[in-house]
């Protein structure tokens, strides 16, 4: 016999006065969550109430109906209407949509409570933002949007952000295929076909974070907090037509500025006119560069100049302001915090006194003629003006007033006085283009080419130099050697007395050597002791150096003595000219004596290898030995069948805190370390599809964490 089937019975639907209804006890809601009361009650004033209550007929004590329903689910909503009620906005007697379920149901009320929050399905995150991009293309504004939803206009901006999202990605999210914090990170970029492509090549990576699928979409733009940016103004690279990548979700320091081309157009029409107004003075060249090189200025005399003076009026505000400084200072000096107050107007005190003290300098005008400026931008995206260097082709003897065109004719003065025509001269620096992809196919490995070890030699060079400068003791044996060499060896020489220092110039360089902490500790020690000694009267300088105190004496002794270092790599001329092999090896040995005698570590002085300063301009074979030696087998199986470039860029990763080192950078003699047994990642499971295949599209990489940290 056949079972017989249920009978499914539908609650019936009523009307009720709201003054008929009570909030029944046994809701399973306790806690708040989600949505306030006053934004429910001011959602269904607008739109009334989309959602009928769930009730129950209340009994009394022998079962029979007392004409009041209990609310076991709607809670929220009965209270939003207790709220309307209360405010005069709805009647009492206002008859409210419920569904009546059976008071004798075998089923408990809680149920009822239970089921409608339980089984409730919310709404998917990609229906929402497709909901409110409905309503923005109604004509809705942000804040419209929010208004009626009673969320910020932020949140409304983020969610028609994500709608923006490329089709495809947002199908894969609805699939549940990306994370919705992925998702986010897409919203960068508003190109598809990049955001696509991005994705494609990270789908098989076992690391997809957030953070990397923002590099990648902004790659090749600019940053906000750029010099050039900063050099520029956003609203200048806004008016140009320039186009300002921003992040709805992450801090962006002011987001990517998706033009360079435009950027880099802007900061050279403002550097230009920035070196008009320069020429006026007379000058007879200025030479612009966003970022000038380390020892742009080396081999050039400075020109004396003398301050603007000080009105009475300043002079009497300089002296209230340091008298108010010391005031202060020795009020608060014991204060272990200072009030905000007294640290904000000291503050400001300092701040006018600086600008009291960095006054205009006046220079000779004669002198002018013959000299030039240097124009750059600082990191914050201030103007850098550094005037009154002379070249030495232009040092000439004698007067040079009513001189015409200079030798180079940089600067023309036209009949009747007319203002100076000034042809400027950009120093670009880059790295030199790396080796081609078909010497790359060789799994030889080649002798590095010789410009990147006379960029190496010259990271060695200036660290030799910092650290010889502070080794008084190692300086005093280096100079005795060299003059006990030239007193029994018999050297001819001329002048007084032959012990000198020839300062050593890097006629050629890396882009980051003049960034590195040796260059930034060397020039602040030269500007220290400059402005200490007395130049100008030579027994004034004599009668300052010998009342000089021992250590003041030494430490000046090896910093001079340590310009006068030359670990640098040159090319040998077996015809005389230059310097012999001989010679080339007898100052590399030379050099390294000084460095083990001062400890010098070039990965303490602050070298990595990077694209730029090695990896970029080395061959794949190179490259591949480099990872193989710093960070073990496994990592250099991670990257072997990728790209030169890419290859490169995921090298400069792996190797980031391997403190490996090229060849010109080690001590003579010493190879690199070789990595531990166990800890090349020997142990580690089969290489991922995406890096054992043969991808040519792929572009980065994350490393494996088990063998470089991020």
């Amino acid at each position: 016999m056949a079972n017989a089937k249920q009978k499914i019975t539908l609650n019936a639907s009523r009307d009720i006065p709201f003054n008929k209804l009570v909030l029944s006890q046994a809701n399973v809601r306790r806690i708040k969550n989600g949505q306030s009361i006053e934004d429910l009650a001011a959602s269904i004033a607008r739109r009334g109430l989309l959602q009928s209550l769930n009730v129950r007929p209340v009994l009394d004590a022998d079962g029979n109906e007392t004409g009041m329903f209990e609310v076991p689910a709607g809670g929220r909503r009965y209270r939003a209407l207790e709220l309307l009620v209360k405010q005069k906005r709805v009647a009492k007697t206002e008859a409210v949509p419920c569904v009546v379920s059976d008071a004798n149901s075998a089923v408990p009320i809680e149920e009822d409570s239970l089921a409608e929050n339980f089984q409730r399905e919310d709404l998917h995150p990609v229906d929402m933002f497709r909901a409110f991009q409905t309503l923005h293309d109604q004509g809705a504004s942000h804040e419209e949007v929010a208004a009626r939803f009673f969320v910020s206009a932020t949140f409304v901006k983020q969610r028609l952000r994500l709608a923006k999202v490329s089709p495809r990605l947002l199908e894969l999210y609805e699939q549940d295929a990306m994370k919705l914090d992925q998702l986010m990170a897409f919203t960068v970029s508003e190109d598809h076909a990049r955001q696509e492509q991005v994705w494609e090549l990270l789908q098989n990576s076992w690391t997809q974070e957030p953070h990397q699928i923002r590099r990648m979409l902004t790659e090749t733009t600019v940053r906000a907090n750029d010099r050039r940016a900063l050099f520029v103004g956003l609203d200048a690279y806004a008016a140009a037509g320039g186009v300002v990548l921003r992040d709805l979700f992450e801090a962006d320091n002011g987001g990517w500025l998706q033009d360079p081309a435009l950027l880099d157009h802007l900061v050279g029409e403002k550097l230009r006119a920035s070196a008009d107004a320069i020429a006026a003075e007379g000058w007879k060249w200025v030479v612009l560069d966003v970022d000038l090189p380390y020892g742009h200025a080396q081999g050039m005399r400075s020109l004396p100049a003398t301050f603007v003076d000080l009105s009475d009026e300043e002079l009497s505000s300089r002296e209230a302001l340091r008298k108010e400084f010391d005031e202060l200072e020795s009020q608060y000096g014991e204060a272990d915090e200072l009030p905000d107050d007294v640290d904000r107007r000291l503050g400001e005190i300092e701040e006018a006194l600086e600008r009291l003290d960095n006054r205009p300098k006046i220079y000779d005008s004669a002198q002018i003629a013959r000299a030039g400026v240097f124009v750059s931008i600082d990191r914050d995206g201030g103007l850098i003006v550094d005037r009154g260097y002379v070249r030495p082709e232009d040092e000439e003897p004698g007067s040079i007033e009513g001189d015409g065109a200079g030798a180079d004719g940089e600067i023309e003065r036209e009949p009747g006085g007319a203002e100076p025509a000034i042809s400027r001269t950009t120093i670009t620096i880059g790295a030199q283009t790396a080796e081609s992809e078909e010497e790359d196919g060789s799994e030889a490995i080649k002798p590095l080419p010789e410009r990147l070890v006379l960029d190496l030699t010259a990271h060695r060079t200036l660290a030799l130099r910092n650290v010889v400068a502070g080794n008084p003791q190692v300086a005093m044996t280096a100079l005795l050697h060299r003059l006990v060499l030239d007193t029994f060896n018999h050297r001819s020489s001329t002048g007084c007395l032959e012990a000198s220092v020839r300062h050593v110039y890097f006629t050629s360089q890396d882009a980051d050597l003049k960034d590195s902490p040796s260059a930034a500790a060397v020039a602040d020690r030269q500007e220290a002791w400059k402005a200490d000694i007395p130049f100008g009267d030579d027994e004034m300088l004599w009668t300052w150096l010998r009342d000089l105190d021992d250590a003041s004496r030494l430490a000046l002794l090896a910093h001079c003595v340590s310009f006068g270092i030359n670990a640098l790599y040159e090319r040998v001329n077996p015809y005389g000219s230059g310097i012999s092999q001989q010679g080339l090896e007898q100052r590399f040995r030379e050099a390294d004596r000084l460095a083990r005698a001062t400890g010098l570590d070039m990965v303490e002085a602050g070298w990595r290898p990077t694209v730029a300063n090695y990896l970029g301009r080395v061959t794949k074979a190179r490259i591949l030995e480099a990872v193989r030696e710093g960070s073990g087998e496994r990592a250099a199986q991670l990257i072997d069948h990728l790209k030169k470039p890419e290859m490169a860029k995921e090298a400069e990763r792996l190797l980031a805190d391997s403190g490996w080192l090229p060849e010109p950078l080690r001590f003579i003699g010493d190879e690199q370390p070789a990595v531990p047994h166990g800890e090349d990642g020997g142990d580690v499971a089969a290489l991922p599809q995406f890096l054992a295949g043969n991808d040519e599209g792929i572009s980065s990489l994350e490393a494996d964490p088990s063998i470089a940290a991020e």
